[in-house]
């Protein structure tokens, strides 16, 4: 499967359905996604898993979550194209579902890693692809470590031109709660002057699991979203950044609610 490139702005189109979407859009996701996993992980395993590998996997999700009936909108992803330097990503988490489709959406544009929880790179089969992609790991035992474990590694990668992806919140979450939503991107970007750019995301269309976490209902009446905003320089001690930021994922949420 060819992984295209999102160039601006995208919206799902009318597309064949998988043949279990209408009755049951879970088995319609999950039995194909598995596969996929499956897959990438004994390539991953075999250091046959490359940036174009990780797309093109990412895409296959995209894809199954698209035959399960899920309909995505995303919005202004071409201000990437227009960066002269690498950046921090910053967004709100609210399900598994960004973590599997967003390389598919970026690292096509500009190459990129994640800051994860270490509990994704101890994951059954997942690890061998989380562990493949060079991900800046955070342990969220000793607060103190993670920090300077994150500094130091966006600092490396940065400066190897590669962009990052945080997802600054205690815990992934429905609903958006600033107060829970911590100032590190912002100071990662500061020190190595380098931009943010904001990223509001709607994912729950991915429930959360009541045994597995990571693996729950597949909504399909639930329209995905995912907006990026405008690159922005850290100004002063980037309080100002860190506000625009949230003020940005705010908006974008209310809106996608009220739709």
């Amino acid at each position: 499967m060819n992984c295209p490139v999102i160039q601006s702005n995208y919206r799902s189109q009318v597309k064949k359905k998988h043949w279990l979407a209408p009755l049951s859009p879970n088995l319609a996701f999950y039995l194909p996604m598995m596969k996929t996993v499956f897959l990438s992980s004994r390539a991953a395993k075999r250091g046959h898993y490359g940036d174009a590998e990780w797309a093109e996997s990412s895409y296959e999700i995209f894809h199954h979550l698209e035959r399960a009936g899920v309909q995505f909108n995303v919005e202004n992803i071409d201000v990437v194209d227009r960066l002269n330097s690498p950046c921090v990503f910053i967004g709100n988490h609210m399900s598994t579902l960004e973590t599997f489709v967003l390389p598919f959406m970026l690292q096509p544009h500009l190459p990129i890693v994640f800051v994860v929880k270490k509990e994704l790179t101890e994951y059954p089969v997942f690890r061998y692809v989380m562990n493949s992609r060079n991900p800046i790991i955070v342990g969220r035992t000793n607060p103190k470590e993670d920090l300077q474990n994150m500094m130091q590694g966006a600092e490396a990668r940065l400066k190897k031109n590669i962009s990052i992806l945080i997802f600054p919140q205690t815990t992934r979450t429905h609903k958006f709660d600033p107060s829970q939503f911590n100032t590190i991107g912002v100071k990662i970007a500061k020190r190595n002057n380098v931009p943010v750019i904001p990223l509001a995301l709607k994912t729950n269309a991915w429930g959360n699991g009541r045994l597995i976490k990571d693996f729950g209902k597949i909504n399909p009446k639930t329209t995905v979203h995912f907006a990026f905003g405008e690159p922005m320089m850290v100004e002063g001690n980037g309080k100002e950044t860190h506000e625009q930021i949230i003020q940005f994922i705010q908006e974008k949420l209310q809106k996608w609610e009220t739709a």
